[in-house]
């Protein structure tokens, strides 16, 4: 089972990521950022591109995530045309669903 640490202490079980209602989560994001569907999916895509590699360099191991470098990260994407602050909303809005739905929590 890979674990995804964020840096505020919040931890994702990434096997169980499969079983989230997309839909529903971009329905949510949207909801709380007023962002169109496409940017919120355009962001967590690359999100995914970045947890990806990160497993990759891990190899195995828990993941650490820096939020502050993701975020960069998606900002630096050339087709990333997005503020700092839409991206950042649309990461804790992300985060804010996986905790209420029990997909995430904050490590002790």
């Amino acid at each position: 089972m890979a674990t995804v640490c964020m840096n505020q202490g919040a931890e994702l079980n990434v096997t169980e990521a499969n079983s989230i209602n997309e839909q529903e989560m971009m329905q949510y994001i949207a909801d709380k950022t007023k962002a169109s569907q496409a940017n919120i999916a355009l962001v967590l895509k690359h999100e995914q591109a970045y947890i990806n590699k990160a497993h990759e360099n891990a190899k195995g191991k828990d993941v650490d995530i820096d939020g502050d470098d993701l975020a960069d990260y998606i900002l630096s994407r050339k087709d990333v045309k997005l503020d700092e602050l839409t991206v950042e909303s649309i990461l804790d809005a992300e985060m804010d669903y996986l905790m209420e739905k029990g997909h995430a929590g904050y490590v002790d």
